[in-house]
């Protein structure tokens, strides 16, 4: 089978002739170059997705997969959450109440949110299999003004055992009317994740609408529990074919400053580390201009035998693309390598580092997460081809200028 000589030639040009055709030292370091930027990205970018990942999964421990927000009314209520159960995609619905209160136990005062749910329904659209939490909402279904506190907020009011605690709503407060204050036991402690454990208390559904009955944007609303979290506003939007004027509010739109800071800090990431690529590239580009100079008879040798402009090109842009490939393909095996065990050696480090450092447990590393995103690598591998490919066409240009009469002048 014929190969074409441009890519005979650039592979000639490329290696040489010894210990089974190790690359030259120069190629070598262009390849590291690309390999180690694009085995940093694959890293790092791996790094913020496992992040991304974990605080997803605490903020939908307190926030709704999806809220159906409309005129609710309990006369038509069940037959309203049927008809939403009944949707395509959704797994559970539960009625819930939401509004501000302070709350106060021992002199400690806090700002919160209290949720008002039914606790038969809630367990449902819970994203947890704590059995734990299920007991609390057990035990808050039997209790008369129960109420359930996050742990970090039981902390800062500074209780630890069931108790009675005081709450207000926060529209009563700027009021300063002191009648609406209401007596709530505590019954147990809930784990809403890290952005609910420090602002979030449940009572009873009926509880609930008593103690915000003035306030006028507490209103009744229905909690989703859906199969596909990234389609959960597609899903519930389904809902206005029976209820024309409910607004539908997402997860990612309740936490949208959140992840809006991730993913942007995730693109600018990428994009400085992006750099070492193209840091790469340039090696790519200097190796090229001096094999231009150094293989210009060879050049000029191939032009007085037929070869075309074009075919020079070729041959330089074969050169420069094999530092490219080798480097892409090695940088993205050992990146994936690392990406997956970044955990496991995170946690060796923080090991080795305890043992050095006074006092252990100190340097808290060991909780890195990770998450591998496979069209991520296709497409951090793709930029890096691209660049690589760029920086071969102005060396390939330059070597299709040279003219042999000029340079053979002098052979």
């Amino acid at each position: 089978m014929r190969r074409p000589l441009s890519l005979l030639i650039g592979l000639r040009f490329s290696l040489a002739k010894k210990h089974n055709f190790i690359l030259s030292f120069v190629s070598l370091a262009s390849m590291l170059g690309i390999s180690f930027g694009v085995l940093v990205l694959i890293v790092a970018t791996s790094v913020i997705n496992g992040s991304i990942n974990v605080m997803r999964t605490e903020a939908l421990k307190s926030v709704p997969h999806a809220v159906l927000l409309g005129n609710f009314s309990l006369d038509t209520l069940d037959q309203d959450m049927g008809q939403v159960l009944e949707l395509k995609g959704v797994d559970a619905v539960a009625p819930f109440i939401e509004g501000e209160a302070v709350v106060r136990s021992q002199g400690n005062f806090e700002f919160i949110k209290i949720r008002g749910v039914d606790p038969q329904r809630e367990y449902n659209v819970l994203d947890t299999s704590n059995q734990r939490y299920l007991e609390v909402l057990r035990e808050l279904e039997n209790t008369d003004q129960g109420i359930i506190l996050g742990t970090r907020l039981a902390s800062a009011l500074g209780v630890f055992s069931s108790r009675p605690i005081e709450a207000m709503p926060l529209d009563s407060l700027l009021e300063r009317s002191s009648m609406d204050v209401k007596n709530f036991e505590v019954v147990g402690f809930a784990d809403f994740g890290i952005y609910g454990n420090s602002n979030l208390a449940l009572i009873n559904l009926n509880d609930a609408r008593k103690f915000f009955n003035k306030d006028s944007s507490a209103k009744l609303q229905l909690r989703l529990n859906v199969e596909n979290i990234f389609s959960a506003k597609s899903i519930a939007e389904n809902a206005r074919k029976f209820l024309p004027t409910v607004k539908v509010v997402s997860w990612d739109e309740a936490q949208s400053s959140l992840f809006s800071a991730l993913n942007l800090e995730k693109i600018l990431t990428s994009i400085m580390l992006i750099m070492i690529i193209v840091i790469g590239a340039v090696n790519i580009i200097s190796t090229l201009v001096m094999i231009v100079s150094d293989k210009s008879s060879d050049i000029a040798i191939l032009r007085t035998i037929g070869a075309t402009r074009f075919t020079i090109m070729r041959i330089f842009i074969v050169q420069g693309m094999i530092s490219g490939v080798l480097g892409t393909f090695f940088g993205v095996v050992f990146g994936i390598i690392l990406a997956a065990n970044a955990p496991s050696i995170s946690q060796f480090i923080e090991s080795m580092i305890n043992q050095v450092m006074v006092g252990d447990g100190v340097y808290f590393i060991s909780h890195l997460r990770t998450e591998v995103k496979y069209y991520e690598v296709l497409v951090i591998s793709s930029i890096a081809i691209l660049i690589s490919f760029l920086a071969t066409l102005y060396p390939a240009y330059r070597a299709s200028k040279i003219y042999p009469a000029e340079v053979l002048r002098y052979e």
